[in-house]
């Protein structure tokens, strides 16, 4: 039914609230407050970029998803009156690029690779830290490609960035599987023309506008039932 697999990689296939145990650990009592506004900072950052220059050569305010993962770190912690020190702040840094995968992740890619079907990431991350997370990760053997949108300098949701999918696969957009936990992903790959699964993890509600996705489970090991 498919021939491309894609899935988002942070939040979906790698952890990004596992970094709360650290933060926690830097400062005591508000570590799990800390990972959720990063988080909510990081995309509120991408979409800012975006949507204000949205232009085919790529937004001139564009920065490395790296780059706007530490501003929105330091950003975050001035907003909690935390000190983040240098120190604090690499160790943050070094923890977040080599974030731990969700249990299943690894199980789901070889599950689809031996079922003979392509698969990628598509993600906001730089090249860089996607490679450094992959690997740490294991994962490396079981992805066809990393594709990322450093290349045309427009994040998520901008419809290029689910473009650069069909670019890199010999594959029409009808296609690909898309896979995400974040549901304004899903919704804009789903709008793009993709078929999409929703990881719904935390049970919450869809967005209330647009179309729904096409499947939808609790676990990422949920895709494998698709197929």
């Amino acid at each position: 039914m498919y021939k491309l697999i894609a899935f988002d990689a942070y939040g979906t296939l790698f952890d990004v609230y596992s970094i709360g145990q650290l933060a926690e650990k830097l400062f005591p009592g508000h570590g799990q407050a800390l990972a959720l506004m990063w988080r909510d900072r990081q995309i509120e950052y991408t979409r800012l970029v975006t949507m204000s220059d949205p232009s085919a050569g790529g937004s001139k305010y564009y920065l490395p998803f790296w780059e706007l993962t530490i501003r929105s770190l330091r950003y975050v912690c001035r907003r909690m009156n935390l000190n983040l020190n240098p120190a604090s702040e690499n160790e943050l840094m070094d923890q977040y690029a080599k974030l731990t995968s969700f249990e299943d992740s690894l199980h789901v890619l070889k599950a689809i690779k031996q079922k003979g079907i392509s698969t990628a990431i598509l993600s906001n991350g730089s090249r860089e830290m996607l490679a450094t997370v992959v690997k740490a990760n294991g994962m490396t053997p079981y992805l066809d490609k990393v594709v990322t949108v450093e290349d045309i300098c427009l994040f998520k949701t901008a419809p290029q960035a689910y473009e650069l999918l069909v670019k890199a696969f010999p594959v029409a957009k009808e296609e690909i599987l898309f896979v995400s936990s974040n549901a304004w992903d899903a919704l804009a790959a789903k709008w793009f023309g993709c078929d999409v699964f929703w990881v719904n993890r935390f049970g919450h509600p869809f967005e209330e506008i647009g179309e729904h996705p096409n499947f939808s489970g609790n676990s990422l090991s949920q895709v494998l039932d698709v197929f």
